[in-house]
């Protein structure tokens, strides 16, 4: 592994103009199973999203489609009117059908469209942060809007005062490249311990001083990967081992170490996991420990 590790890690780090703690929360598992639908418990879903809240988490992602038209409503009936602070972040480029598949949205009509939803749905005036969310990875076969276009109509909304900043989501390092150049702040990508594929993009971002918010960040669990198989690692316990600290802790606490600007977004609708998550802000690996975890695997799906 080429990563260039720290043993050094800060509490807060810049998501575009704002600082925020480097711990935040994704609310995508608020909604029901497969991320669709209401949840069983709406009641539980608004306690966790307050709990996060009073815990000092001021970050939080969510996005339309997670229900749909279920997340944002949960967030607006939980802590609406917002804590001066609080950094809502969301994306569009996506759509559900009917049976809850995740299909492309990108058009630039629909990219404003969506924009418009978000706000009404947080009942806000502006958007924090837009995240682009491309596709060009989960269906390769399927022509999308240029991606110039997108950052286009974007940008547009931006300067109507809509949005206050944008960033891109699964992307590739060109189409990284790109949404760099119109202005992005960040970029949320898939990438843990385990799947390390986009080193090069958190370099980039390295480079240019900008977030990286990685989803998946225990590794995804199709084809047998995450929690699961982080937890029969023999790296990562040992380093659990010395720290008191579960492998998901270890994992989530590499990635702080990774990269100054790498911000989590770990997801739950439990409290008592939202307290493991935000306990990793207290463990310190050492130069030790990041060594032991350079050996862990990296792990990639069959096809």
């Amino acid at each position: 592994m080429t990563s260039e590790t720290s043993t050094t890690t800060s509490a807060t780090a810049n998501l575009g103009r704002f600082t925020v703690n480097r711990i935040g929360y994704g609310a995508m598992q608020l909604a029901g199973p497969n991320v669709f639908g209401p949840p069983a418990d709406p009641e539980n879903a608004k306690a966790v999203l307050r709990h996060a809240v009073d815990s000092g988490v001021d970050h939080i992602d969510t996005a339309q489609i997670y229900g749909p038209d279920v997340v944002n409503d949960l967030i607006r009936e939980a802590l609406h009117p917002y804590p001066e602070g609080l950094v809502l972040a969301t994306k569009v480029g996506g759509a559900r059908d009917e049976r809850g598949a995740w299909l492309p949205a990108g058009d630039p009509a629909d990219l404003k469209r969506q924009v418009e939803e978000n706000l009404r749905s947080l009942q806000v005036e502006r958007l924090d942060l837009v995240n682009l969310r491309r596709f060009e990875r989960d269906h390769p076969d399927v022509a999308e809007p240029a991606l110039e276009d997108q950052l286009a109509a974007l940008n547009e909304l931006r300067d109507e005062g809509k949005i206050d900043m944008i960033g891109i989501s699964n992307a590739g390092l060109a189409g990284v490249r790109t949404a760099i150049a119109a202005g992005a702040v960040g970029v949320q990508n898939a990438f843990s311990i385990l799947d390390r594929a986009d080193d090069d993009i958190v370099e980039l971002c390295r480079e240019h001083g900008i977030a990286f918010v990685p989803f998946f960040p225990l590794g995804s669990a199709f084809g047998g990967g995450g929690p699961n198989r982080l937890a029969a690692d023999e790296h990562v316990n040992a380093v659990g081992r010395k720290h008191d600290a579960t492998a998901s802790q270890v994992a989530l606490a590499w990635l702080l170490a990774r990269y100054e600007r790498m911000l989590l977004i770990p997801g739950t609708a439990s409290i008592a996991h939202l307290d493991e998550n935000l306990a990793v802000g207290r463990i310190t690996l050492d130069a030790e420990d990041l060594a032991r975890l350079d050996e862990v695997e990296p792990f990639t799906p069959a096809a």
